[in-house]
């Protein structure tokens, strides 16, 4: 073969492997759903990691649906109150729970009962709400009776939840993107509900997205995607994706 039939051919481009950016780590935690037991143990863990594997800068991205389902909204709000004040730059993404949440109480009350039904019951009684009573109640009396139960602390925590944030090759979102829209476009619904179009697609979306929202055994690693949800009000598996350059790992807690 000659030199030019060796070296004159173009060589396939080497796949972009995705990276965050240099001298920083991300944390990013599935849905949490009142699982303060869980979330403890696994800050617990992140702890240790960044103890034993010091790096100049660090985020914990939290994914949405904090509340809901589980036994202890309250607590994990409580908790994660207080713990903006040690862990590293802490962002919150604003989950369907969060938002419905803000929407039944502040305006939406025709939805109170479907909130309910998903999750809300579980919500209400953590913050000492007797839960039976809001049966008596018309849809607005009810959503109310649960508004005076929640501090305005907790609200206003929730209401300041971010859309969307990204770390070098990675787009952190609650529940996924519109393929085919630019980042840019995207809409707020679809951010916190979209689920089949979002998980089917095979589309390059320029960014890996890393969301929660759909329930999965184990972390499920696509080329485009990667989710977290593991289930944790039901399955007692709480997960965090690691990222640092182009390496990712995951921690976990159970019980």
């Amino acid at each position: 073969m000659g030199i030019f039939g060796k070296f004159g051919r173009k060589q396939p481009k080497a796949p972009h492997v995705p990276s965050g950016p240099p001298d920083a780590r991300a944390y990013a935690i599935g849905d949490i759903h009142g699982r303060l037991d869980l979330l403890r143990a696994l800050i617990d863990e992140i702890a240790a990691d960044r103890r034993a594997n010091p790096c100049q800068r660090e985020y914990i991205i939290f994914l949405g649906d904090l509340i809901d389902r589980g036994p202890d909204s309250r607590g994990v709000l409580d908790f994660l109150l207080q713990a903006r004040n040690f862990l590293p730059t802490p962002v919150f993404v604003m989950g369907n729970h969060e938002e419905m949440l803000l929407r039944v109480l502040e305006r939406d009350t025709d939805q109170f009962r479907d909130w309910l039904r998903y999750g809300g019951y579980e919500c209400a009684q953590s913050y000492g709400v007797e839960v039976g009573r809001l049966a008596l109640l018309d849809s607005a009396a009810a959503a109310a009776f649960v508004r005076r139960a929640i501090p305005d602390d907790h609200l206003a925590f929730i209401d300041s939840f971010v859309d969307s944030f990204q770390f070098g090759d990675y787009l952190f979102v609650h529940a996924g993107i519109r393929p085919g829209v630019p980042i840019q476009e995207q809409k707020i619904q679809d951010l916190r509900w979209i689920r089949e179009d979002f998980l089917d697609s095979t589309v390059d979306h320029q960014l890996i997205v890393v969301h929660g929202h759909t329930i999965s055994d184990g972390p499920d690693e696509q080329p485009n995607r990667i989710g977290i949800d593991t289930g944790a009000y039901t399955s007692g598996i709480l997960t965090a994706l690691c990222i640092e350059g182009t390496g990712r790992r995951y921690l976990t807690a159970r019980f």
